[in-house]
């Protein structure tokens, strides 16, 4: 299989990877803005975008969205990201170009009729309550925030209840208009498609567009700072979630497939570190695992545990001490482990038309151009336990931790105490318990 790669003279970067023994196909385009992206009067504006796509253009009504694409038993959706902004489908292979007809069309002419607008309002506040609800996804909301505090990366997607009841038609016009340029889109199709097939779709339908480039200054992202910070709040719950993070690495940058690796062995798996020791071994929480979280000029290497309240007072100071243990010894046998779960998790993925469409995306969106198995698997093959154990150093010994606690945290070490284990001290600000 071969990624082949056409760039429109506006800028609009096609990618398409062939898989001949497949009979369906996945395509999508992503742009370069997220939640991100948003002014200060915006927050929540790039996911409430994404969901009026679907509501309507010039030629098709909501439903007839909805009833084009399953009457082709195909998918049609988006997602919201902090960098990026996706719309994607999945069809039989004829119907590749129904496909390309709906994505292009809700790009370029959704209405956002104010009718429209104000029922996907009241959706978005129901699923800003849902996630006010689920104690897990606030405790990362607030972690981020705290993590990047005071600035727009660490602010949810979702928005808020204010801002999101502000927003009007016109207001989501000029977000479309200033953020989604040609040279920021990459249309990406994966399985039984041809290449020239696509270009000679997309060139058509989106080859007009004007870069933003032509008319306005490039638009330029603040740099994510990272600060570190803590973030606690007493819930009446029957279990408390717990985050503990640190600067981690941004995407492609030198470190990032080591912080990957180095995630995999601490905890990314039921044979990893912290699951053995601190689940198994010592019973301390019924759930914990370790996750690298990566943007375009920042990252986050955390860990998330979920334990009961008398469980609480030994989880920080043994997740620390395991933290500290991958910064003096990390064995060859967990790196040949860890390389092989990426390894695998890599090639299998690429048996997904859906999975692979989005890491090319990716590639393309933060390296620059697409990035070879071959590449990949010798930069694992480069990873050994001397680099692992000098990056684990690098990320938790005497760095400023970032801690989000939420539910029953009385028992909870602070991260004072987390920090001076680790062999630092924190004077990042606090968020007091409620």
């Amino acid at each position: 299989m071969t990624v082949e790669i056409t760039k429109l003279l506006n800028g609009i970067t096609i990618a398409t990877e062939e898989m001949p023994s497949l009979e369906s196909a996945a395509l999508g385009i992503w742009v370069k803005a997220g939640a991100r992206d948003e002014g200060e009067g915006e927050h929540g504006i790039a996911h409430l975008l994404e969901h009026m796509a679907f509501k309507g253009t010039s030629r098709r009504s909501a439903r007839q969205i909805a009833e084009e694409i399953e009457n082709v038993g195909g998918d049609l959706n988006a997602a919201t990201s902090v960098e990026t902004t996706a719309y994607y489908a999945r069809v039989l292979k004829d119907d590749v170009p129904l496909a390309i007809d709906l994505l292009t069309d809700i790009l370029l002419d959704s209405q956002f009729a104010e009718e429209e607008l104000q029922r996907e309002k009241n959706v978005i506040l129901q699923e800003i309550g849902a996630a006010e609800d689920t104690p897990d996804d606030v405790v990362f909301d607030r972690f981020q925030e705290a993590a990047y505090r005071g600035q727009i990366i660490g602010r949810p997607i979702l928005g808020t209840r204010e801002t999101v009841t502000s927003f009007t038609s016109e207001g989501l016009r000029t977000y479309l208009k200033t953020h989604y340029s040609p040279e920021r889109m990459v249309v990406v199709a994966a399985g039984k498609v041809s290449h020239a097939d696509v270009v000679n779709r997309i060139s058509g339908a989106l080859g007009g567009m004007t870069p933003i480039a032509a008319t306005n200054p490039p638009l330029v992202r603040a740099p994510a700072t990272y600060t570190g910070g803590e973030f606690r709040e007493g819930r009446d719950l029957m279990d408390a979630q717990v985050v503990l993070g640190f600067e981690g690495r941004p995407y492609y940058a030198k470190d990032f497939y080591a912080a990957q690796v180095l995630s995999l062995i601490l905890g990314g798996g039921m044979s990893s570190r912290l699951f053995q020791e601190i689940r198994e071994q010592r019973g301390l929480c019924y759930a914990i695992y370790s996750f690298h979280w990566s943007f375009s000029d920042s990252g986050i290497f955390g860990v998330h545990a979920a334990t009961g309240e008398e469980q609480l007072a030994e989880l920080a100071p043994i997740i620390a001490e395991e933290l500290t243990r991958a910064a003096e010894n990390i064995t060859d046998k967990e790196v040949t482990r860890a390389r092989a779960q990426m390894r695998s998790s890599l090639l299998m993925s690429q048996e997904s038309p859906s999975s692979r469409a989005g890491q090319i995306a990716r590639q393309l969106l933060f390296a620059g151009r697409q990035i070879s198995n071959q590449e990949l698997l010798e930069r694992l093959t480069a990873i050994d336990a001397k680099r692992l154990t000098d990056l684990a150093g690098r990320t938790f010994i005497g760095t400023r931790p970032t801690m989000a606690a939420l539910g029953p945290i009385k028992g909870l070490a602070g991260l004072e105490e987390v920090s001076a284990q680790l062999g630092g001290a924190t004077n990042a600000p606090k968020s007091a318990a409620v």
